[in-house]
């Protein structure tokens, strides 16, 4: 990897990949995989910008093959193009949580499960995110974008009792930004025949927000940031996502004028 190029985005967007994807490696090669993906599950910690594709290689290490391999050398070379970049927090004092929550409907073509993705910020830090395949297959989009706004609060909900443990208190509810069908299907209070299966997470996101817990808004899909722990983006959309986590680079660096 000494010799490789850098590159701008962890994963290409133009290929889809799948458990069967590619050869199968060797014993070796393979333990070689498994170690890799390890490590890089613990990078996530401060690199959420790789959370996406690390969690899909994640679901590979029993049956590693050259695609996925592949996959993960990408996510070197684009580490090698940033190796000073992690999560910043900033000194505000503005005690204010917001969140963005969505999901990549059948994104998983191996399941076709939907990807749940969203991030929390406390005023500009981000503090908690996730990129995770639901446990069951969804009929529609907008069911799987319930599903995660669903696991979101649930996150939240432990995530408020954490920092209140610690100090911090929220007199506001905390904000958060979801796309227009899901905000109609919240608004309004009669089940059809077709939504009738995402009744629960309806009334579960319903009584969180007339707890005050949350509060739900609208977001345009291109200022929406959970999108990138739940798919592969292209150069242009991974820019401008990646510019709004809050993650700052403590190295001058010519990140973005690399080649894929």
């Amino acid at each position: 990897m000494l010799g490789s190029k850098p590159v701008s985005t962890p994963t290409d967007y133009t290929t889809k990949l799948h458990q069967t994807a590619g050869s199968p490696l060797s014993d070796v090669d393979a333990s070689s995989f498994r170690r890799l993906i390890g490590r890089l599950i613990y990078l996530t910690n401060t690199r959420t910008d790789i959370s996406y594709v690390v969690q899909h290689l994640s679901q590979c290490v029993s049956h590693p093959t050259t695609a996925h391999q592949q996959a993960a050398n990408r996510i070197l070379r684009y580490i090698k193009g940033s190796p000073g970049v992690g999560s910043f927090f900033s000194t505000s004092n503005i005690l204010q949580l917001k969140a963005f929550s969505d999901s990549d409907w059948a994104g998983c073509l191996d399941t076709r499960r939907s990807i749940t993705g969203f991030s929390v910020y406390l005023g500009s830090s981000l503090i908690s995110w996730k990129s995770k395949k639901q446990a069951t297959v969804s009929r529609s989009s907008l069911e799987a974008k319930y599903r995660a706004m669903a696991s979101f609060v649930c996150e939240l909900q432990w995530l408020t009792f954490l920092l209140k443990y610690i100090g911090i208190s929220f007199i506001q509810p905390t904000i958060l930004y979801c796309d227009k069908s899901a905000l109609h299907i919240y608004a309004n209070p009669i089940f059809h025949e077709r939504t009738k299966h995402i009744e629960i997470d309806c009334y579960i996101i319903r009584e969180k927000v007339q707890n005050g817990l949350v509060k739900l808004l609208l977001v345009t899909s291109a200022n929406q940031l959970a999108d990138i722990y739940t798919k592969a983006l292209s150069p242009a959309a991974f820019k401008f996502l990646y510019v709004k986590l809050g993650m700052y680079d403590i190295h001058p660096s010519l990140r973005w004028i690399l080649v894929d």
